[in-house]
């Protein structure tokens, strides 16, 4: 699948699960509750100790046409390296890092830097990123992404941090591309409820369609 048919495809379904896992078991329990729930797109983030041999394990486990696997808290370039060899086809980092989204250019593997300023999110366009990741969103909420468009209509934002089911379509609504949602979409693998992890899911996708008039 190439770049573009990957942003495309993350774009379409609007949501991408942000998962924090102590092992690859639970993300496995995790990411099957989200497949159920028509989750497409799924971020395993470095915070979690050995992050790339579970996405090693995911990448040989899951088929590509099933899910589109990412990496989160990317937060410089050779991590980024170690990521896609891993299996990662996109880069998730809270920060703009020229130098990751150069290399993420070089390999034709779409990037997504966190920013929150003007600035940031211009010269992270400038450099070539996909899509800019508002983060952390709850500090502005969705009117961020409004104002934004106001001089960047072109900016193809996706909001991280503080994205709920409630309002998950209002960021949609805004002009979002998408929305990254973690503990709010995936609470249920604290106590093994991985059910409540789908309805969420379901829900989620739910509200995204229903912003976008689908």
């Amino acid at each position: 699948m190439s770049r573009q048919e990957l942003v495309t495809r993350i774009k379409r379904k609007g949501l991408v699960a942000v998962v924090r896992a102590e092992s690859a078991e639970k993300a496995f329990h995790i990411i099957d509750a989200c497949i159920e729930g028509g989750v497409a797109a799924i971020e395993i983030t470095f915070t979690v100790p050995g992050a790339h041999k579970i996405i090693e394990e995911l990448a040989s486990r899951y088929d590509k046409r099933e899910i589109i696997l990412g990496a989160g808290t990317v937060l410089d370039p050779e991590t980024a390296r170690i990521a896609i060899l891993s299996g990662a086809q996109y880069i998730v980092s809270p920060h703009f890092n020229p130098d990751t989204v150069r290399l993420c250019n070089r390999y034709q593997v779409p990037s997504m830097p966190g920013a929150m300023t003007i600035r940031e999110i211009i010269e992270a366009m400038e450099a070539g990123a996909d899509i800019i990741k508002i983060f952390p969103g709850e500090l502005f909420g969705p009117s961020i992404i409004k104002a934004v468009r106001g001089p960047l209509p072109q900016a193809q934002m996706m909001p991280t941090g503080g994205v709920t089911v409630e309002n998950a379509g209002e960021w949609i609504k805004a002009g979002a591309v998408a929305v990254g949602a973690g503990s709010s979409l995936t609470k249920g693998a604290g106590n093994g409820d991985y059910a409540l992890i789908t309805r969420t899911a379901r829900e989620f996708i739910a509200r995204i369609n229903e912003a976008r008039g689908e």
